[in-house]
């Protein structure tokens, strides 16, 4: 790795924007130079808590020539405009989930990137947990036999206060979904990249219990291009709240993952792992700050390496499209 570093300017200092600090502030090679916000008081707290510069707005952000790349932690309905108007200023992008709120907009950012030739990565730290390719690579090698079922279960719990703090939470012009595009999206990307794409056979989708103006409950049936049945079931009205489990059953054995650990394997018959014999990284289940920042630093690496050509991008805006546009195959299909 040579000695340079790439240098970050983060816009949107509200509770993520702290994960992207601490992740990149245990990077040798990355910077964090200084942050912008709607809100320059805030930005102005934020940037003293990390050392850094306070910008009065984005535009003074994209226009310092000390700003390689940038990390965008505004609401989901800001993420499109956001970093087309980073590409166009010619910086690399750390984009959080979800992409954009719809397949258009995620086709534009991806129309930008070619244009620009930047790179963006979308937050999808999932994909690089260990034991998360171990199944993928068991997937791809047959060891489940034929797959019969694939079963995402997401249900989280949300204080009706976690949608009131926040003007823009549980409406469909800045959140453009609830437990799918929110809190779900990580799952989602997960059980694609792990098992492949997947049509929508039927959903249901309800606001149960929060008011607000997106859904707290959806289950859908999938029928994978492998051949495997499955389900996606999600929520933020279930209490406590539960971990995530993605479950790969197949004719000769069965994977269980629990947030991104291995709970059950079982390979050509041979039982490998039965319990989970340590911890995850941290979930979100009942408290969205609760999140382990391990795997978005690996995430981070991989963008900054693939930045100074030494390694492959492992996540770019083609990839972090393949969640957004199921989600909303599953908001419309009835």
């Amino acid at each position: 790795m040579s000695e340079k570093k790439l240098r970050f300017g983060i816009l949107g200092c509200g509770l993520i924007a702290d994960f992207h600090a601490n992740a990149l502030r245990a990077i040798e090679y990355a910077e964090l130079v200084g942050a912008a916000d709607n809100s320059i008081e805030r930005a102005k707290q934020y940037a003293e808590r990390y050392d850094i510069k306070a910008y009065a707005n984005y535009e003074e952000m994209l226009a310092d020539d000390e700003i390689d790349a940038v990390c965008i932690c505004t609401p989901s309905g800001f993420h499109a405009e956001n970093a087309i108007q980073a590409l166009k200023a010619n910086k690399h992008v750390v984009l959080e989930k979800p992409m954009a709120l719809t397949v258009e907009d995620t086709e534009k950012i991806i129309a930008e990137t070619k244009k620009t030739n930047k790179l963006l990565t979308v937050i999808s730290q999932l994909r690089f947990s260990k034991e998360v390719n171990r199944v993928k690579n068991l997937v791809k090698e047959g060891a489940f036999g034929q797959l019969v079922f694939c079963d995402l279960n997401m249900r989280y719990w949300r204080e009706p206060t976690y949608y009131s703090s926040s003007p823009w939470k549980g409406t469909i012009k800045m959140d453009g979904g609830g437990a799918l595009m929110n809190q779900g999206v990580h799952g989602i990307d997960l059980m694609l990249y792990i098992v492949g794409d997947a049509k929508v056979v039927k959903s249901v989708n309800r606001t149960a219990f929060h008011d607000i103006e997106v859904e707290d409950a959806s289950v859908s049936i999938l029928q994978f291009e492998n051949g495997a049945m499955g389900t996606v079931s999600g929520s933020t009205c279930t209490y406590p709240g539960f971990e995530r489990t993605f479950e790969i059953l197949g004719t000769e054995g069965c994977a269980i993952i629990r947030e991104n650990k291995i709970e059950k394997l079982v390979v050509h018959g041979e039982t490998l792992i039965d319990g989970i014999e340590e911890e995850g990284f941290a979930g979100g289940t009942a408290d969205p700050a609760a999140i382990d920042t391990l795997v978005h630093k690996k995430q981070l690496k991989n963008f900054i390496k693939a930045v100074f050509g030494e390694e492959e991008l492992l996540i770019d805006a083609t990839e972090g499209k393949r969640a957004v546009k199921l989600i909303r195959e599953i908001y419309t299909n009835k």
